[in-house]
Parts: C-alpha cells; structure tokens; sequence
C-alpha cells in the first residue's frame, strides 16, 4: 500500500505536468471540492485511461429501439437475490425514473456499495484500470469503478455530465488514494463513497484531499492550502 508522501509525489509530478501543458486552456481558479482551490481546463487528451474507459462504455452501448433505453446485457452474473446483476440494475433505474434527484443518488449509491471490493492488480493483474459498467457488472471493481459506475448510472436517470465529477483525492485517514463522485445539486456538493453507505454533502467529509476531478468536457486541478 502506497504511503502519503509517495502518492503526493506521484500524483503532483504527473498533475504539474499535465497541467503546465494544457495552460492556454486554464480558467480562473475558483472554490473547489473539499476546501480546495480549483483549476479548469479543457484539455483532455492527457488522461488515456478516462478516455478509454469513455470510448469502451460507448462500444458497450446496444441502443435498444424498442424500450428506448440502453441494453449492457452481454453475460450475466448473478446477484445474492438470485437475479441478473444487469437485469437488477435496469429495474432499479426503471423504477427510480420518476423519483426526486437526491432519491437516486441515494439509491443508486446504496445498490453499488453492495458490490464487493477488489483490487485492480487481483481483477486485471494491472496497476490501474478503469473499469466500464458493464465490466463492473461482471467482475466488482475498486474505487473508482464505484464512482464510474454511479456516474453512468445517474446519466440514465437524467443526470447531466456537466453536473458530475469523478474526483480523486488522497484519504488522509488511510494515507492511500481513493475515488468518488461528486454531483452539483442544488447549490450543494454531494459525495456517493463506496466507503460511506449513505450520500453526505463534501463538508461532512474532513478526511479527504482533492487531487484532481474529472468528467467528460473538463478537468480541475485542486490545491488546498
């Protein structure tokens, strides 16, 4: 497990990169996530794994002319109820369609934090892999399949990218790096943690140093004083 100063070296060294290449396209800083300051750009060609993970999830998609939704069912892994994990998701997103914004959340939040946990390296034999929905589905996922996977899942229920984030921060309380998702709602920044059974706004949360965030028309490099 990687310590605190070993995750900032990494992490800082690869982020002043990136960002020191895209700086034509930095916008003004402004108040982040976590207490942070925050800066924008909309450079995104420097995070290969987002984009792969962003072009896989599309090839995964079999639009469905029939239902009008998205079909991911390609083989199917059963739940402890004995159902369809894929099937078990497209009902719960069926249901929730009519239901107030912080009821997804939340539900979408409780039904992945049900997954079990696996690291990258026992899933993939990598370091590092961002995992689509549908592999989620498949084989579990780490911290940030979590948050990929609530991501996608909100956009079914009508939540817009621009209103999300996948946020990467190091976890002060385990010295070791993590992933979650942050949605803007309502003048508010909600946090859906694998870690934290129940969705909290970010000021709930002490623990956590925001590295960077990401979706899918932007990136923002955080620094917190």
């Amino acid at each position: 497990m990687p310590n605190r100063h070993k995750i900032f070296t990494i992490a800082c060294t690869v982020l002043l990169s990136i960002f020191l290449s895209s700086y034509r396209t930095i916008a003004s800083p402004k108040s982040g996530i976590f207490g942070s300051t925050e800066y924008m750009s909309t450079e995104l060609s420097a995070f290969k794994k987002w984009n792969d993970l962003r072009t896989r999830h599309k090839n995964n998609l079999i639009r469905d002319t029939h239902k009008g939704t998205f079909n991911l069912r390609t083989k199917c892994r059963m739940s402890s109820n004995f159902k369809c994990l894929y099937d078990e998701w497209s009902e719960l997103v069926g249901i929730l369609k009519e239901e107030s914004l912080f009821k997804k959340m939340d539900a979408i939040n409780r039904h992945f934090n049900q997954f079990d946990y696996i690291t990258d390296m026992a899933n993939w034999q990598k370091k590092d892999y961002w995992a689509t929905l549908n592999q989620f589905f498949n084989r579990d996922g780490d911290c940030e399949d979590y948050a990929i996977a609530k991501y996608y899942s909100l956009i079914e229920l009508g939540f817009k990218p621009q209103q999300m984030r996948i946020v990467i921060v190091e976890d002060t309380n385990l010295n070791i790096a993590h992933a979650i998702l942050a949605v803007y709602l309502h003048d508010k920044i909600w946090v859906l943690d694998n870690q934290i059974s129940t969705i909290t706004t970010e000021n709930n949360i002490l623990h956590y140093n925001p590295l960077y965030s990401i979706n899918e028309t932007a990136w923002w490099l955080h620094k917190r004083l």
